[in-house]
């Protein structure tokens, strides 16, 4: 009865007619020539319908990746205690490929299934990779595998609010808009950071282009999801950032140190290079592997002897799973990265290489919290090269290398003021948007559109993009 009145009323709100989310066209063109008041009576019943869809998405992908946090943490300890987990990776390699083959195909590309459902509607999300990316990163991180979380959550909530979908019946339009919810709910949740979340749902959709149109439906979907997921109990990793910005000897109200800056940029150009090599890495890896192997459950196979085998020659096992912290004191994680002696000149090469192997021959996760670790832990190395502040040139990395292989500068700033706090936002903001210029235009998610490209010629026509 619910979802059927929720599919009648949001029917009746939002009708979209010529890319119009919200408001149908008579009932635009009336509202012209209404007064001021009555728009607002409208635009605050079309906002009230969408906050009543959106809420059973939210809360119900708010509790699964609640549930996938706590499983992973539950995996993670596990793996710590039995280190001898790693040896079962092959196997472990060998069930994942099984059920992406037998069950699911359709899902088997994760992200950029949803981001191309939202280009062209008709394909549809599958509901089986919610169930299928929960159960399989559980699996990769249970025995080794060097991965993420973000993309499982952002594919679960992408599933979950396609199947919410089918059942209010929506029409495309509305649909599009309400898997950009899923997975700015998924994002919020996993890591805590519901603007964020909400900006990284319209603004992966495009290089160099955002879209207005479910701006504050993703909002309302992040913040529901968000409180959700603490509400289980689960807390997010705190990350603190001790240094201040100064006030300029030669510009007083300016905040920041001009030379530190110069050394933010330079060292945001290097995070552009890392983001660039991590993509082009794990997308070769990937390639050649399933060209050059003939026998497909050997990929996976021959990548899980390839992450034990460097892990022993390294002599530490600090670069498997998601690398936010680790059970040693002198251990390499993302949360060491930020204080002196937290990190060898290469550990973000280690995590880079064995992430691209993990990601590039078979095994599931997400990319983002290892492009943290990457992030952070070169950022320490270039803070000890320059002299710069180590927990600043770390956090700076943390999320600059992500907006450089997300195509995400605006979400990336956004997340370092939630994540480390609005004190350095002037940094954040030149170390994103540094590092997405100098990314160049591939990124992780391969259907990702590039609406403007980053370097302008005089004369040449803008990559043209169809609109949501």
């Amino acid at each position: 009865m619910v979802s059927s009145y929720l599919t009648v009323f949001s029917a009746r709100l939002m009708a979209p007619t010529n890319g119009n989310y919200f408001i149908t066209g008579k009932l635009f063109v009336g509202m012209k020539k209404s007064n001021f008041f009555t728009q607002q009576f409208f635009i605050a019943k079309q906002l009230l319908s969408w906050t009543l869809l959106i809420m059973p998405v939210s809360i119900t992908i708010g509790l699964l990746v609640a549930f996938f946090l706590w499983l992973l943490q539950q995996a993670t300890n596990m793996r710590w205690q039995h280190i001898w987990l790693i040896f079962f990776l092959p196997l472990a390699g060998i069930l994942i490929w099984w059920l992406y083959d037998k069950f699911g195909k359709s899902s088997a590309a994760g992200n950029n299934v949803i981001i191309e459902e939202i280009h062209q509607p008709g394909g549809g999300v599958p509901a089986v990779m919610a169930p299928l990316i929960l159960f399989t990163t559980v699996l990769t991180h249970l025995f080794g595998g060097s991965a993420g979380r973000e993309g499982t959550a952002v594919q679960m909530g992408g599933s979950i609010a396609a199947q919410f979908g089918k059942l209010f019946k929506l029409p495309p339009q509305k649909l599009q808009i309400l898997l950009m919810c899923g997975m700015a709910a998924g994002f919020a949740a996993v890591f805590g950071t519901p603007v964020a979340g909400a900006i990284f749902a319209l603004e992966v959709l495009y290089i160099g282009r955002i879209k207005y149109d479910a701006l504050i439906p993703c909002l309302i979907a992040a913040i529901i999801a968000h409180i959700t997921c603490t509400s289980c109990g689960i807390y997010h990793t705190q990350y603190a950032i001790a240094y201040k910005a100064s006030s300029n000897t030669f510009l007083p109200p300016i905040s920041f140190n001009l030379l530190l800056l110069i050394k933010v940029i330079s060292a945001s150009v290097l995070f552009g290079f890392a983001s660039f090599f991590f993509v082009g890495l794990t997308h070769f890896i990937k390639n050649k592997s399933n060209q050059l192997i003939r026998i497909k459950w050997l990929v996976p196979v021959i990548g899980a002897a390839l992450i034990v085998g460097i892990s022993y020659l390294l002599g530490t096992f600090d670069y498997l799973g998601l690398g936010v912290s680790s059970p040693h004191a002198d251990g390499v994680s993302i949360l060491s990265a930020f204080h002196a002696g937290g990190a060898t000149y290469f550990s973000w090469f280690w995590k880079l290489l064995l992430t691209a192997i993990t990601l590039g021959m078979g095994f599931k996760g997400g990319e983002v919290t290892p492009l943290f670790f990457i992030g952070a832990t070169l950022g320490n190395l270039l803070a000890v090269i320059t002299g710069a502040p180590i927990d600043l040139m770390a956090g700076l990395g943390f999320i600059a290398v992500f907006s450089g292989a997300t195509n995400t500068p605006l979400a990336c700033t956004l997340m370092g003021i939630e994540l480390f706090g609005s004190e350095n936002v002037i940094y954040y903001a030149v170390a994103c948007f540094t590092a997405y210029y100098f990314s160049g235009h591939s990124g992780i998610y391969q259907s990702q559109k590039l609406a403007v490209p980053k370097l302008y010629v005089q004369g040449k026509s803008v990559n043209k993009v169809d609109n949501l």
